[in-house]
This record gives structure tokens, C-alpha cells and sequence, in this order.
């Protein structure tokens, strides 16, 4: 995940020191930015050169006095807290503290002048820093990274141009900080903690050397870390997320997700972006359509004004991820329906929104909200997916936000791999020689995971296709099923039907038999069948 600010990587070019592009040769190849200049970058052997001999790039360091490495070691281990994994930070108000000591040291302004890579993530961000370093580099850009742990030495944390900053520049920049923080420090103020210190000297350091481009590695979160002072990111990155640190950042991934995002800021998405993701369209994902019957006269009529409900939720999940996804999509959705029947007063235009490019309009009184729901699942997935992996995703995800099944309906797709259709192509009914063994596949798992056992009955066998029997009666989705009574063609909870169109026709013949009674249907599994469904709601 990316942001990226008002500024842009040009920006970035237009701001290398020319000091500093001027300075490098010998040099083994180029880059021109848009104005033409001319930037020449070394060889990594060269910058190795150049880091060990410990010369200083700006020449206005002054001189601090010289001390052995291992006392600044002491200094710095004095900042270390007792402070155990899960307690909560030493300072509350963590940023508002890190801007009093870069008041002190004099950096606000100049952090803002620095082109900085924020990165956050729970795996994977300092190998991302890292790979921002080496494509930067690789265009000529002088770069500053700031990452943790070290292994080794403190050093590692601070890189210049790919190298860990030498022992001389460091000991410069640190008793900078270190004597003027200490100078400063009252009864209300005193030395910062480790981490704290730290992010300060990296900034102190990427200043003073002048880089192109500073890649900051978040700490810890990243809405409370100390590296968020950062005002205004060239690029903030968020990498893969995971449970760590769940006493601090929250026991969900959404909540380690919310603490991550803390770093993105108002500017770093253009309103063009923002808009653009809030009217993003894609057919067939986390779409909601409403049923048309047609009228006598050819027109339609919307099934929600015809006094039942029958309302497709589609989506074509097919990985575990994915179905995760659409459970957690179809559960907000379905609940956000049923707040509705609490009120007690008449509505007009309560919705008047864009559902994934549908145009809603609705004008209800409270009789017309005096609904029960239902929520049916019509499935089917291809037999290279895993539906003992699918089903229980979907299953216990929507049951973690209280939304349960009352019926599920297993379907083959009418597409086929061996032939290319239209929107206005034939859909044949012949329904001779159709193989339904995987759906029947389907509903075993799905009964033993609903109600944790194995069919007690062979249904496949018994499965006749020109049976009276072929489509269960209507009340199969409206009774109560605690008996768990079944027929030759289905259960008590579920059913297998032969036929896409036979289906979609069953349920609306449902909805007018019982329009007290909102059918909130989740069609999912295969991206094949949700395009089937949508060629039989056009038709």
C-alpha cells in the first residue's frame, strides 16, 4: 500500500545539491532530469571509499570534543527504559515531546525540506527501505536510511549512500544532539528516551548531509510512533500486515491496520485519487442488485416496490482471502438493512446513494420497513478450488457479525469452458445428462459444517430429474427446519438445483408468494456464476 503526496519524484530530482551531483566523478554512467541537468552517481566500491575516509560531504561541522566511541555507547545506553514489551510508552503525549526537542536542535523547518519515504508495515519494512535505497541510488539520488534493529552496532541504523555512517560522523552529529538536549533539559523536559533520541539524531544526520532522499522505518504503529513528526511524506508505504505487538496496536488486524494508516497525512492523496477509489466500479465484486419483475406491459418493476424484497449481494470471491472479504462486505451490508425496520417514522429518500453504480430511491413508511430477512447463500466454485477451505471462511466470518445462513442453494453455472456466449446469447434448458456429483460434494460440506455432521442420507442417488419434485416448495425458505425433514431433492437447510434459470425463477416466485419477507441473496464462489446470475437479472 502506497500513498503518495502532492509532491512527485521529479520534485525529488529538481532538489539534489549540485554540489553534490558535480562532485562524484569518476562516474560510470548518468541520468537527466526534465530541466536537462546532467547528475553523475558513483559505484557502490566508490561510496565504500568515500564513507571510510570519513570526510565530511558539507564542510561546517563544528568541532565536538573528541571522546572514545564506547562513552557515547554509555550515553546512549543511559536513555534505555525499563519499560517491558506491552507496557504502555514512557511519555503519553510521545509527538508532542519529540516537537519540543526538535525545536531545540532547530529542525522543524528542515525536516518539512526533506524528501522522506515513510514506512510502516508489520513485516517486510525495513527490507522495503532497504529496496527504496537501492532503486534510489541506482537513479543517481543520495540517500539517507533510517531502519531498526541493529545487529552489531547503533551505526547500522544510520546508512549513507548504502553504507552505515562512519564512527567520526557519527560521534560529530551525536554530541551535537547530545549536549544540546542535555543543555536544555528542566524538570518538565528531560533527556529523551532511546528510540526517541535516535529518530532525532537520524534526522540531524539527513539534514546535515545533505540526501536526496531520507527512507524512514517506522518503529512501533506508526499513528504514536516518534517517527510520524513527519508533516508533509514525499511517499508514505504501508507493508504486509500480521498480529505483532497486539497489546499496544489491538488484537485485530483491522485495529494494527488503523494504528499502521496513522502515518498517511490529509496531502498525500490528491482529490483526484480520492475520488477516483470512492466511484471505482467493477462488475460482479461487492455488487448489490436489485430484482425487476416484468410488468404486463413490458416495463420493469423493482421487486422492493412490489411489496416483497428480493435483493442480490454478489461477489466473485474464489480464495480464502478473497472470501473473507466478501463476508465481511456482505455482513456490513445486510446489517446496515436491518437497522431500518427500528424506525418509527416515515422516510423519504432515506437512500439516495450510488450502490457500485446502481442509483437507489427509496421512500418508505414504517409498514412498508415491517419486514423479516432472510439470508440465502447460492453458491458454487470450480472443483480446482478448496470449498472445505471456502465455506468455513465464509461461514465463520459472516458469523462473527452475527449474519447466519437460513438456507443455502448450490448451482451449476451455465457458462462452459468450451464455448464463448453473448449477454444475448440462447441459455439452453436442457438439463439431460447434467452431472450434478460436485454440487451434491458441495452440500456435504456444507451440511457437516453448519451442523457438524455427515449426510445421513445419499441425496445424489435419489436425485431425479424429472421429478414434480426438481425445485423444493416455496415454504422450504420460510418454515421452520428445526425438524430437519427433507424430500428426495433437498434438505432441511439445503438444496442442490439442476438449473441457474430454474433458480433465479424459483426465488422470485418465492418473493411474491411472500412479500412480508426481504430474500437477501449472496451469490459467491465463482466469478462464472455471479456473470450468470447478472445475464439472467438483464434478461
Amino acid at each position: 500500500m502506497v500513498g503518495v503526496s502532492h509532491f512527485t519524484w521529479w520534485h525529488m530530482k529538481s532538489t539534489i545539491k549540485t554540489k553534490w551531483a558535480y562532485s562524484c566523478l569518476p562516474a560510470f554512467t548518468c541520468i537527466h532530469n526534465f530541466t536537462g541537468q546532467r547528475f553523475i552517481y558513483k559505484t557502490s566500491s566508490e561510496v565504500h571509499f568515500e564513507r571510510e575516509s570519513n570526510s565530511v560531504t558539507n564542510g561546517q561541522l563544528q568541532n565536538f570534543p573528541t571522546s572514545s566511541y564506547e562513552t557515547a555507547m554509555e550515553k546512549i545506553s543511559s536513555l534505555i527504559t525499563c519499560q517491558r514489551r506491552g507496557e504502555k510508552p514512557p511519555i503519553a503525549n510521545k509527538l508532542e515531546v519529540m516537537s519540543l526537542y526538535l525545536k531545540i536542535l532547530g529542525l522543524e523547518e528542515d525536516i518539512n525540506r526533506l524528501n522522506i519515504i515513510h514506512v510502516a508495515g508489520t513485516k517486510g519494512k525495513g527490507s522495503t527501505c532497504i529496496f527504496c535505497e537501492a532503486i534510489l541510488r541506482e537513479c543517481g539520488f543520495r540517500t539517507g536510511v533510517f531502519t531498526s534493529p541493529h545487529l552489531i552496532d547503533v551505526r547500522e541504523r544510520f546508512r549513507i549512500d548504502g553504507i552505515d555512517i562512519s564512527e567520526d560522523k557519527f560521534l560529530q552529529y551525536f554530541w551535537d544532539c547530545w549536549n544540546r538536549l542535555e543543555e536544555n533539559t528542566t524538570e518538565q523536559l528531560s533527556m529523551p528516551p532511546l528510540f526517541l533520541f535516535l529518530t532525532i539524531l537520524a534526522f540531524k544526520i539527513f539534514i546535515s548531509e545533505q540526501v536526496d532522499a531520507a527512507i524512514i522505518e517506522v518503529g512501533l504503529g506508526g499513528k504514536e510512533d516518534s517517527t510520524n513528526v513527519i508533516k508533509e511524506p514525499t511517499v508514505c508505504g504501508i507493508t504486509s500486515l500480521g498480529m505483532d505487538h497486539t497489546e499496544i496496536l489491538g488484537d485485530t488486524i483491522g485495529q494494527i491496520a488503523s494504528h499502521k494508516a496513522g502515518i498517511f497525512k490529509d496531502s498525500n492523496l490528491p482529490d483526484e485519487f480520492i475520488r477516483g477509489l470512492s466511484t471505482a466500479y467493477f462488475s460482479g465484486r461487492a455488487q448489490i442488485v436489485y430484482d425487476s419483475y416484468p410488468n404486463s406491459d413490458g416495463s420493469e418493476i423493482f421487486s422492493k416496490n412490489y411489496g416483497g424484497e428480493l435483493i442480490f449481494y454478489l461477489d466473485g470471491a474464489h480464495s480464502p482471502e478473497s472470501m473473507e472479504a466478501c463476508a465481511k462486505w456482505f455482513s456490513n451490508a445486510v446489517r446496515r438493512y436491518e437497522i431500518l425496520p427500528h424506525l418509527s417514522f416515515k422516510v423519504e429518500n432515506a437512500e439516495e446513494s450510488s450502490e457500485n453504480g446502481h442509483l437507489l430511491h427509496e421512500s418508505k413508511t414504517l409498514g412498508q420497513f415491517e419486514k423479516s430477512f432472510r439470508q440465502i447463500l447460492l453458491f458454487n466454485c470450480l472443483d480446482v478450488r478448496n470449498p472445505h477451505v471456502l465455506l468455513p471462511q465464509l461461514v465463520n466470518t459472516c458469523a462473527s457479525s452475527g449474519i447466519h445462513f437460513s438456507r443455502a442453494l448450490f448451482v451449476p453455472n451455465m457458462s462452459k469452458y468450451s464455448k464463448v456466449t453473448s449477454g444475448a446469447s440462447v441459455i439452453s434448458s436442457d438439463l439431460n445428462g447434467i452431472d450434478l456429483s460436485w454440487q451434491f460434494n458441495l452440500q456435504r460440506i456444507w451440511e457437516k459444517i453448519t451442523h457438524g455432521k455427515e449426510m445421513i442420507t445419499s441425496l445424489e442417488k435419489d436425485f431425479k430429474i424429472d421429478s414434480k419434485e426438481i425445485l423444493p416448495p416455496h415454504e422450504f425458505l420460510y418454515d421452520d427446519a428445526s425438524t430437519g425433514c427433507h424430500s428426495h431433492n433437498y434438505l432441511a437447510y439445503s438444496a442442490v438445483i439442476p438449473s441457474l434459470p430454474l433458480t433465479i425463477k424459483w426465488l422470485r416466485d418465492c418473493v411474491r408468494e411472500h412479500p412480508s419477507t426481504r430474500l437477501q441473496v449472496l451469490v459467491t464462489g465463482s466469478l462464472h456464476l455471479v456473470g450468470d446470475v447478472l445475464k439472467l437479472l438483464k434478461r
